[in-house]
């Protein structure tokens, strides 16, 4: 092969990820633009958009690497997954993106060994979604004056979906009304989500002793590929 014909090969390998000499592709988290900084990541991908299934991992970076820890099926919004910059409250859809953990809950206690704070669920445990309360996007106990029932979830009721959960800080930190909220990794059920990721109680039961805040664990919403594709995060 010509000198320049090679150095244009080696150049394509690198545009695509692969490495020259048949090297394995990187690993996830080292293709993604961010990953929050911390040494744990948690990466939820669909195929695409319009999916309702694919796969959450947790990942661990051990001296310089990022390691895959674990891995699990997972289910998104009925609608699939949606941009989260752009994303509408009430469309059924997972936003994507690149969000912290604030922190863990459950109707149950949390499993032996895990770090993070956890908060119990009370018969008088709500998470307000009414975009006219000042309560929007945060857990109230008891529930906000302001916080309409009809637009709050009443967390107890949810049973084994919430026996175990990790707070998504999608539309967190500086909540924009309409956006959406009360965007969870929580126990999956028979179906698809309301804009949730879910996992089996397993590994939901797992993230909760691995994950440790010291580390700073985020996670990562996104496609395969295209406009929403997670390495664009």
């Amino acid at each position: 092969m010509r000198p320049g014909v090679l150095a244009l090969a080696s150049a394509s390998l690198l545009v695509l990820g692969a490495a020259p000499g048949g090297a394995p592709p990187k690993p996830l988290p080292a293709r993604m633009a961010d990953t929050g900084g911390g040494a744990q990541l948690i990466t939820a991908v669909a195929p695409k958009a319009g999916s309702t299934s694919g796969t959450v991992t947790w990942w661990d970076r051990v001296d310089g690497r990022w390691v895959k820890t674990g891995s699990a099926r997972a289910r998104f919004g009925a609608k699939g997954l949606a941009e989260g910059s752009r994303r509408k409250q009430g469309t059924n859809t997972t936003p994507t993106g690149l969000y912290g953990l604030p922190y863990a809950f459950g109707i149950e206690a949390a499993p032996r060994g895990t770090r993070y704070k956890y908060r119990r669920v009370h018969k008088d445990s709500w998470w307000c979604q009414d975009n006219d309360s000042r309560a929007y996007n945060r857990w109230s106990e008891p529930r906000a004056r302001d916080c309409r029932a009809a637009e709050s979830e009443h967390l107890v009721s949810y049973g084994a979906l919430y026996a175990h959960a990790l707070v998504i800080g999608f539309n967190y930190d500086r909540p924009v009304k309409g956006r959406g909220a009360g965007i969870f990794l929580h126990v999956k059920g028979r179906g698809a989500t309301a804009g949730c990721v879910s996992v089996s109680r397993d590994a939901m039961r797992r993230i909760l002793t691995w994950a440790d805040p010291r580390h700073k664990p985020h996670i990562a919403i996104g496609t395969a590929n295209g406009p929403t594709a997670i390495t664009r995060y």
